[in-house]
């Protein structure tokens, strides 16, 4: 197993972050949670298994430029070396994004390219797909965009509300995202332009 010392970025109730702790192959290697908020329960998750956690308080900075400083200085003095947004609700700038190019990933409730931003399961039931799913990617300096790591797709029916299809949603990414990111901490994944290469099936 190759080191690593990844960080977790999470703003809200941390399930992704939970199924990152419970993975056996990742769960070691989580050596930081940060939250922008105060009263996240990701922080809690993170402090119940001894895991050093952190609110960032964007109140305090002026600007998105200085907030992403502050959090790639903590990064920094952290030794951390790869970073997972796990329901991180703030945009990651330039800074944040060039220090860890390609070692940064993001899980989002959609088959990217369709319905980035924060209300993915809601535009999905919205404009009546039929199939939506998840999307594990590398964060690039656009929102949403970077490279494809694994997709799965989720099948929508006609009686699904925000809530029936979520459960299915987060069904997938706790499988899908620990899976790649112990593939980013192991040195499986290749980027070559927009394809993402392998050394074995991430979909565990």
């Amino acid at each position: 197993m190759a080191e690593g010392r990844l960080a977790v970025l999470a703003s809200g109730e941390g399930t992704n972050l939970q199924a990152l702790l419970d993975d056996e192959a990742v769960g070691p290697r989580v050596a930081l949670v940060v939250s922008d908020r105060e009263g996240a329960r990701a922080l809690d998750r993170a402090r119940d298994r001894g895991v050093s956690a952190v609110f960032l308080d964007p109140a305090v900075h002026a600007d998105r430029a200085s907030y992403d400083s502050a959090l790639l200085e903590l990064l920094t003095k952290g030794s951390i070396t790869h970073v997972a947004l796990a329901g991180f609700m703030r945009i990651v700038g330039p800074e944040l994004v060039r220090a860890f190019e390609g070692r940064m990933l993001n899980v989002h409730p959609a088959l990217l390219p369709a319905f980035p931003g924060t209300s993915a399961v809601a535009d999905a039931l919205a404009w009546g797909v039929k199939v939506t799913g998840v999307t594990v990617h590398f964060v690039d300096e656009e929102v949403d965009h970077g490279p494809v790591v694994s997709q799965e797709a989720i099948a929508v029916s006609p009686d699904d509300d925000w809530d029936s299809l979520e459960a299915r949603v987060h069904e997938v990414e706790h499988r899908l995202f620990p899976a790649a990111v112990a593939a980013l901490l192991d040195g499986r994944l290749r980027v070559e332009g927009r394809v993402v290469r392998l050394a074995e099936d991430v979909s565990r």
